[in-house]
């Protein structure tokens, strides 16, 4: 992004919010108001030793945390979203904040962050290219990548669509709905709050109204909770646990988790039976859950509550203004399809999460949500992750038999959890890597919630754990594994996924976008196989590949060129995370028509070689990044303007032998420019020279001829090629023959003429010589 000198309004910062822990609501607060950001967040890593000169150091929100491999100190801004669009963190390392040398070499640590909070807040990519950092204008003239030019090799351009960065800064509401501030006096210096994370507060929050013993509610709540209480909070939390009808009940006071009695002193207090009332009252539950929290600190600011439900409440809204000034965070799980979307509203205006299960959703959609939810400590080092989430009908007498990877990176607190739904445990058979077995004898059993764990001692053998279900029982029935376990050492990052949507509403025919963070600590795992299932209130599942190959466009922007590190690992590795919930609405009933092109291409490259021009690109789908389309249509033009704003004018390329591949297949198409540049010479701006830039983009037509939009446009070089040769008719070929032929013929003439004089003269000579001799 290139510095700018302007005169438009200027925003200062008025709030600023310090955090000693990881936060998954990160910037959720985040307001401009007077001119002022309010609530922007800073989030330091609990790995990072206090320091308050690091506190003295920051600026604005961001996430403070060691360093990271791919960009080392390197301030950087994780944008995973499009032009315009808000990024999800600024990333800042303890040595950047402290290190006055190392901070030297980027300039003034304040000019760093405006530059990252452009990123971060407005959606900008940078105007510089350190891999190209000079290019070849349409005049032939060598320009530096550092400053906007609509030409110039760099992501703005590339994701913005030739766009400079203040164009999209001015767009933005902070901007276009902002009063500017007059004056010469400067914005006062930002107002920060130092808070540091005490003592984690959880409440479950369950509704156990008549509607719970509809498929399964109950039970499947029951196998959830207690994985949760058992094995995914933290160590030191505090939990209590609230039900509600049509009225609250305490069930359990705050209790501290320091031991595995503790967890089943929680887990006895889970319930075992639904009332007869069929009314749910919300708002009675939640209240009851504030009771609860407040009896720590007096108040519930910071507290966490879990609110599982199945009933229809229309009178949410009686508790939303005191949820909304509570200061707690609301996970909501709604179970069947008669909850209201008040509900999801309570986890929209805490900066929760919100989860939606169908009944006729996978079995283990319960135990996935409540794994999801953690206890916000922010130590991943601390935090329980789950590796496998399988669930099958088996057969009377017929097994479930599957493999688990235990990887490198976790191993601690390893457990394997089996659910069934009838009476009796199935035949449980667990093999380690090295071939040692556990039996169901080795299983602790819960008859009363129909669960088996096995908890591994110390540290997981690393490698494929097999295990076999046999269903012993006289019909069919669900049975379920789930497998959690925790970082093996302080020493390795455990590998992750978080997965989250772009937002959790949209309109028919919006898109949703889908995305998994998959890393390693702060590096990315790259190539590792990514499968998002969707299930829809009504209806199949729906299995959808996430691509890291360019088909998306996640960005870094940090000032060096972004490294390639992927997890080497013998094994592989397998992990589980729910993505929560979204509402596309304004569906039409039935069948309607397909509106859904191909998604558009960002990352087309075109490069010369020989004589011949390569393009290359990610292959969109035939609906978005989903499926195959149908044909490409590629332009060329010497106008950067014409090809931007009259793509069907400019010259076509022939693509009648390029077919389009599967969604995320890495395209080349090589084409000769030699069938194009006579049209070219014909274009307005003059003949070709020497050397002349060639502009060219395409787009993708699926099978109902919905186009894409044009695709990012791509430069290359090309040499003026000869003019040919001139024509002639028959009739001038005949006549020049003619003259050939004459020509030639007066030359032999001329040249015999001048031979049989010559040789006369010579005989002429001889003779008078001759008669000399005689006289």
């Amino acid at each position: 992004m290139a510095h700018r000198s302007s005169t438009a309004p200027v925003c200062r910062l008025k709030l600023v919010t310090l955090l000693f822990a990881l936060s998954p609501i990160l910037g959720a607060g985040l307001k401009l108001q007077d001119n002022g950001y309010d609530g922007l967040l800073v989030a330091i890593s609990p790995q990072v030793p206090e320091n308050l000169d690091l506190i003295t150091n920051i600026k604005a929100n961001v996430i403070v945390t060691e360093q990271n491999g791919e960009h080392g100190d390197d301030p950087y801004t994780l944008q995973h979203r499009g032009c315009g669009d808000e990024g999800k963190h600024i990333h800042f390392t303890p040595n950047f904040l402290l290190n006055d040398e190392l901070a030297a070499g980027y300039g003034s640590r304040g000019r760093v962050f405006v530059h990252e909070w452009a990123h971060l807040r407005w959606g900008v990519f940078d105007e510089y290219n350190n891999d190209k950092p000079r290019y070849i204008n349409g005049q032939n003239e060598i320009q530096v990548t550092s400053t906007h030019n609509r030409e110039a090799p760099n992501l703005q351009n590339r994701m913005c669509s030739l766009r400079s960065t203040w164009d999209i800064i001015a767009d933005s509401d902070d901007i276009s709905h902002s009063p500017p501030v007059h004056g010469a006096e400067l914005p006062p210096p930002p107002t920060c709050s130092l808070l540091q994370a005490g003592d984690k507060v959880i409440c479950l929050v369950i509704d156990v109204s008549r509607k719970m013993a509809e498929a399964d509610r109950l039970l499947r709540l029951q196998q959830a909770a207690e994985l949760y209480l058992m094995q995914v909070v933290e160590i030191h939390t505090f939990v209590g646990i609230v039900t509600f009808d049509s009225k609250g009940e305490i069930r359990a006071q705050l209790q501290q988790i320091n031991s595995d009695n503790d967890r089943r002193l929680l887990v006895s207090y889970l319930p075992t039976t639904v009332s007869t009332e069929e009314e749910t009252n919300t708002c009675a539950g939640v209240k009851r859950g504030f009771e609860v929290v407040e009896k720590k600190n007096g108040r519930a600011d910071g507290s966490i509550m879990i609110l599982v439900t199945s009933g229809t409440d229309e009178h949410i809204n009686n508790c939303l203004p005191t949820v909304t000034s509570s200061g707690s965070t609301i996970h909501s799980i709604a179970l069947g399809s008669s909850t209201v979307r008040k509900l999801e509203e309570l986890s929209r205006l805490t900066g929760g999460l919100k989860f939606f299960i169908p009944d006729k959703s996978h079995c283990n959609r319960m135990t996935e949500a409540f794994s999801r939810i953690s206890s916000g400590m922010g130590d991943m080092f601390q935090q329980s992750l789950q590796l496998e989430s399988v669930c099958e009908s088996v057969l009377p007498q017929h097994q479930l038999t599957n493999s688990v990877t235990v990887d490198r990176t976790v191993g601690n607190d390893t457990v394997f959890l089996v659910m069934w739904q009838t009476s009796g445990p199935p035949e449980i058979v667990l093999s380690d890597p090295s071939g040692r077995k556990y039996n169901t004898s080795d299983f602790v059993i819960n008859l009363a919630f129909r669960t088996a764990s096995l908890r591994v001692p110390g540290t997981a053998k690393h490698g494929h754990w097999t295990y076999t279900l046999n269903n012993t029982h006289h019909s069919p029935q669900a049975l379920k594994v789930t497998v959690t376990s925790r970082a093996s050492s302080l020493a390795i990052s455990p590998a992750t996924v978080e997965a989250f949507v772009e937002r959790d509403s949209t309109h028919f025919p919006q898109p949703v976008i889908i995305y998994a963070n998959v890393r390693m600590g702060l590096y990315p795992i790259l190539n590792a196989t990514v499968v998002a299932t969707v299930e829809p209130e009504a209806g199949d599942p729906i299995m959808l590949h996430l691509l890291d190959n360019g088909a998306d466009n996640i960005q870094m922007n940090a000032p060096k060129q972004i490294g390639q590190r992927g997890m080497k690992e013998q094994w592989g590795f397998s992990r589980v995370s729910s993505g929560g919930s979204f509402s596309v609405l304004g569906v039409p009933v039935g069948s309607h028509l397909d509106m859904f092109p191909p998604c558009k291409i960002t990352d087309l490259e075109a490069v010369k070689f020989e004589e011949d021009v390569i393009l290359s690109w990610t292959a969109p789908g035939k609906d978005y990044d989903q499926g195959q389309a149908t044909s490409y249509e590629i332009r060329m033009s010497k106008s950067l303007q014409r090809i931007q704003d009259d793509f069907n004018n400019a010259i076509l390329v022939n693509t009648s032998e390029l077919n389009p591949q599967q969604a995320g297949t890495r395209e080349m198409f090589t084409f000769s420019p030699k069938i194009v540049t006579e049209e070219l010479e014909h274009e307005p701006d003059g003949e070709m020279q020497e050397n002349h830039i060639v502009y060219v983009a395409m787009r993708a037509m699926d099978q109902n001829s919905l186009k894409s939009a044009v695709s990012n446009i791509a430069l290359v070089s090309l040499s003026a090629f000869p003019k040919s040769a001139p024509t002639f008719h028959r009739e001038d070929l005949i006549l020049k023959g003619v003259l050939v032929a004459l020509g030639l013929i007066a030359i032999v003439c001329l040249v015999v003429a001048v031979a049989h004089c010559t040789l006369n003269k010579k005989k002429r000579e001889s003779k008078k010589d001759n008669v000399t001799k005689l006289l």
